[in-house]
């Protein structure tokens, strides 16, 4: 039964092919349509995406949400879907220097949790999910 699954693991687990045009990944990973509702589940959950270790939030009444990457309140307004599409799979295709992690990728990454060793930290569908949230995101918190 264990090998079944290690078996099963690879084939789901693929870093979904992309195109990036300037500083964005215009068409949606695998064709897919991201869900608002799943999205935010994803960008809350500390086990997966873990959002909140960087990014303040609308909407969480979290106390231990941070302040290294940029407040996500109004982020449907400052980038398109593709713009986010990108930070979410691979910051660094967009900037190099970025310090937010690679979401959607497997090669040349260093130290990377025994759990995600082999598969991307989110599927194709995940981030589709991120990217429709995120670009729900349209209105600054005050």
């Amino acid at each position: 039964m264990l090998t079944l699954c290690l078996l099963a693991v690879p084939a789901a687990a693929q870093v979904a092919p992309f195109t990036v045009t300037e500083d964005a990944i215009e068409a949606p990973l695998d064709g897919l349509r991201g869900d608002w509702a799943r999205g935010e589940a994803v960008v809350r959950n500390r086990e997966t995406a873990n959002c909140l270790i960087c990014h303040t939030i609308p909407g969480v009444a979290e106390r231990f949400m941070g302040e290294v990457g940029p407040p996500l309140a109004g982020v449907g307004s400052r980038l398109s879907p593709g713009q986010i599409r990108l930070r979410v799979v691979d910051p660094t295709l967009w900037n190099p220097q970025a310090i937010m992690p690679a979401y959607h990728r497997m090669e040349g990454l260093l130290r990377v949790d025994p759990r995600y060793r082999g598969r991307p930290v989110l599927t194709a569908q995940e981030v589709e999910d991120v990217v429709a949230y995120l670009s729900a995101l349209e209105v600054q918190e005050r």
